[in-house]
Formats: structure tokens, C-alpha cells, sequence
């Protein structure tokens, strides 16, 4: 009998409960700040964006979150997602590694984002809420959240960073079957995007213009309240359901991680596949190696600044600690537009000056080549931003060979890449190019952070 290729779990294993990681950091995250007194904030202050129930999620020391049953039931569609033994990718780097990854891709907007927008959509609907704004740069976000929004008859408003808009016409489409209104950004309807047109017309946009937009119309109206599709902690909880059944397929699997490897943007899937092996750690189980890979076009983990800052370039949010580089910093428009944010997690933040991960940086042409050698091999599409996940995995495979020993490397395959066409015959044509951030724009978006005196 040949040696099995993915494990599979059946619908009644999907978790029961969310995990969350901050039960079990041996230091407490850095408090949120409000703006103005410098102070940290409370519940109310973020009532007017979000629902009480995901603010309560935001701010719990609890383990264990339990899943709304109507939750679960969603899940069912694509959850347990496959575990794959990357098999024919092995015999292709020929390395003594055993390459896993879980594949996010099978939902039905094409990545993880619905682990997050389903439970988003259900809380606000049951707080009474009528409709719901947001960002989105690739726009696997802004398609899951508009997915989520038609089944609980919520109205979705997506601001889309506008390079991607233009370069990602089919996932914008998509957002549209599904019923969401898709605007990009910065755009003429809010006051925080007239200002960045008025200073250039041509604005390409990032994903911290498209977050103050988004906040300054959900802000405006009783019945609207925001919704973000990484960044925040109860984001970065519902996206556990990854890493717990990835812990249960190891098992099935016969095998456990000696390195995890995952993409970082604003931290989500990396956070969803590594937040329960960490707990599993810290709890007193085995140590795992951590690899976050990011972008060099933008590169928040690597070259940022542990800082308070803004979470919008239009300071319209609370101050958060985070690897930052700069809220007024505007990355190129590389392809992975999901990875183009100036900040990451503040939960990711904390555990990487905790020392329990480590981080990387990559051009986007090796992370392309690095893609398109995992289809060949293993004939699935990875998404741009799932390029870095795999050009990381590769290049621990590559270690073991050349050290001649065997690990087990797991990695999140956060999305297929079936809407980035574009991107792959720009790269087959020889037009992509490895873009670099202006290093005196970078310089002033760090000199802009603001001054606040750190909590205790």
C-alpha cells in the first residue's frame, strides 16, 4: 500500500472552542491606548466599531472561547480542512525533511479569512447590527467577509486598497456575487480619503488608508460597525481552528513539528496554524522553531520599530504596540496584497520580543519561483502572500539536506492563487520586479510615531 498523501478529519473533530494564547504567555500583552489621554482604553471605547461579544474576545485571558453552534455549522462546508504530505515536493528539493501543510484554500471564498469572517458576521447580526464595513488588499478578506455578511443578510461596504483593486479585478467580482459594495481606496467618500487624494491623485493606497475609511463610515451610523479581517487578538483566536486540527492530523499523521513556518502580513494565518503548538509549548510540551516570513517590500517584523502606533494611516484607531513601520508609511505595490500592512499583530509583536518565534524577509520574484516549483510538484496554485509561506518551507527543506538531517516542517498554505493570474503571467513575462520601499519615506514614517508614555 503507498504511503498516505493527507489526513483528513471527519466534520464531528472540527474544535469545539477557539484557543487563546494569551492564557499562556508568561508576560501579558502591552495594554491598548487611547490617543488622546494616553491611557489604556476600555469596552466602551471600542463599542462604537465593534460588538460587545468580539470585544470581550479581544480583551479575555480565558483558554478556551467556546464556538457558537450556527458558527460551527458554517464551518462544516470546508472544515476539517486537508493536511498534505508534501511528498512529491521532497523528492523534488531530494532532502531527508518531511514537508507538511495545511491547505486553507478549500473554503469557499479561496482562503483562511472565512475562519474569521463567519463568527464576525454571526456576533454582529446578533447584536442587532444591519451592515458592515471594511479593508481589504488581495481581497481574500473583503470576499470572505462579503460571503459571511449574504449568509447572515448583513450589508458589506469594502474599501479596497486600490493597486490591488486594479490588479485583482476577478476578486473584486467576487465580492460582488456575493453581494458587498467594493470601493477603492482612498476614494471620494470619506473625509480621510479626500485628504490622501487631495495630497496625490494617484494614489495607490495601503491597507491602513482603507482601515480609516472604513472606520470614519462605520463610525457615522448606529446600525454599522467595522469589521477587520487580521491584526486585532479576537481575529488572530477565531483563526485557531487551523493549528488545533493541525495538531490532531500530526497525530494521525504519526508526527509532530520541528519548525513552523507561515506568511505575515497582519499575522492571521501565521497566527491561526502556530498559536496552539505555542500553547502546547509554553504548557510544557515540545519546543518548536518559529519562522515568520514577510515581504522585503514591507517588511514590519524585520526593519520595524516595537512601538505604539496607529493601526490607519488616518489615526482614527487606538494606539496598539506593534512591530510598526511608520502608520504614514505607504508600501510599493508588490503582488501579495494581503502582506502590504505597516504593522503586525500586537499578539505577534509580543511574542517575538517574548524570543518564542523568529523572522524573515523575502523579495517577491524568489517567492514566486518558490511558488510555482511547489505547483509543479504538488499541483496546487498558492496565492502570492502563501508564495512566502512556501519559499520559507523550502528553504528549511534545503537546510536539512544540506546539513543531512531530517526535520518535519509544517507550514500554512493560506490560499490558492486561482484570482492572481495577473501576478503569475506578469512574473512569466519577466515584468514582476523585487520593488523596495523608499528608504527616506520609511525614515519619516518612523520619526511620525506617536509619542506616548509606555503603560506599566
Amino acid at each position: 500500500m503507498s504511503e498516505p498523501v493527507k489526513y483528513i478529519l471527519d466534520e464531528s473533530r472540527i474544535p469545539k472552542t477557539w484557543y487563546n494564547l494569551q492564557a499562556d504567555l508568561p508576560k501579558p500583552l502591552p495594554p491598548v491606548l487611547h490617543p488622546g489621554t494616553g491611557k489604556p482604553i476600555g469596552p466602551d471605547d471600542l463599542a462604537p466599531l465593534f460588538p460587545m461579544a468580539l470585544i470581550m474576545q479581544e480583551v479575555t485571558a480565558e483558554r478556551e472561547i467556546e464556538i457558537p453552534e450556527p458558527v460551527r455549522d458554517v464551518y462544516r462546508q470546508w472544515r476539517p480542512s486537508p493536511l498534505y504530505r508534501a511528498r512529491r515536493l521532497e523528492k523534488a528539493l531530494q532532502t531527508p525533511a518531511k514537508i507538511y501543510y495545511k491547505y486553507e484554500g478549500v473554503s469557499p471564498s479561496g482562503s483562511h479569512k472565512p475562519n474569521t469572517a463567519v463568527p464576525q458576521a454571526f456576533f454582529n447580526k446578533e447584536a442587532g447590527v444591519k451592515r458592515l464595513t471594511t479593508e481589504t488588499g488581495a481581497g481574500q478578506w473583503g470576499s470572505s467577509l462579503a460571503f459571511a455578511g449574504t449568509l447572515f443578510g448583513l450589508e458589506v461596504q469594502v474599501f479596497m486598497v486600490r493597486v490591488s483593486y486594479d490588479q485583482k479585478p476577478y476578486r473584486r467580482a467576487l465580492m460582488e456575487t456575493y453581494g458587498a459594495k467594493c470601493i477603492p481606496s482612498p476614494s471620494n467618500e470619506t473625509q480621510s480619503g479626500k485628504a490622501i487624494l487631495a495630497q496625490r491623485a494617484d494614489h495607490p493606497g495601503s491597507l491602513g488608508i482603507a482601515i480609516s475609511e472604513a472606520v470614519e463610515v462605520a463610525a457615522q451610523r448606529d446600525d454599522t460597525k467595522y469589521a477587520l479581517g487580521s491584526v486585532l487578538s479576537h481575529v488572530l483566536l477565531h483563526q485557531t481552528i487551523v493549528g488545533q486540527e493541525a495538531i490532531a492530523q500530526m497525530e494521525m499523521a504519526g508526527d509532530y513539528p520541528d519548525v513552523l513556518v507561515g506568511c505575515t502580513g497582519g499575522g492571521s494565518n501565521f497566527a491561526g496554524l502556530v498559536f496552539p503548538f505555542l500553547g502546547a509549548q509554553l504548557r510544557g510540551g515540545k519546543k518548536v522553531r518559529v519562522v515568520a516570513v514577510e515581504p522585503a517590500a514591507c517588511p514590519s517584523l524585520t526593519r520595524g520599530k516595537y512601538a505604539y502606533d496607529f493601526g490607519d494611516t488616518g489615526h482614527l484607531t487606538p494606539l496598539v504596540k506593534m512591530h510598526t513601520l511608520g502608520s504614514t508609511f505607504t508600501p510599493p505595490g508588490f503582488h501579495a496584497g494581503g502582506l502590504r500592512y505597516h504593522g503586525m499583530a500586537p499578539l505577534i509583536s509580543h511574542i517575538k520580543e517574548l524570543g518564542l518565534i523568529e523572522a524573515v524577509a523575502y523579495h517577491q520574484i524568489k517567492c514566486f519561483d518558490a511558488g510555482v516549483m511547489f505547483a509543479r510538484a504538488e499541483g496546487i496554485l498558492p496565492a502570492p502572500e502563501a508564495n512566502h509561506a512556501v519559499k520559507g518551507a523550502i528553504d528549511e527543506a534545503v537546510k536539512c539536506r544540506e546539513e543531512g538531517k531530517s526535520r518535519v516542517i509544517l507550514f500554512n498554505l493560506c490560499g490558492h492563487g486561482h484570482f492572481d493570474m495577473q501576478a503569475y503571467m506578469d512574473y512569466f513575462a519577466g515584468k514582476l520586479t523585487d520593488q523596495e520601499y523608499d528608504e527616506k519615506e520609511l525614515a519619516m514614517a518612523l520619526a511620525g510615531l506617536p509619542s506616548v508614555k509606555e503603560a506599566a
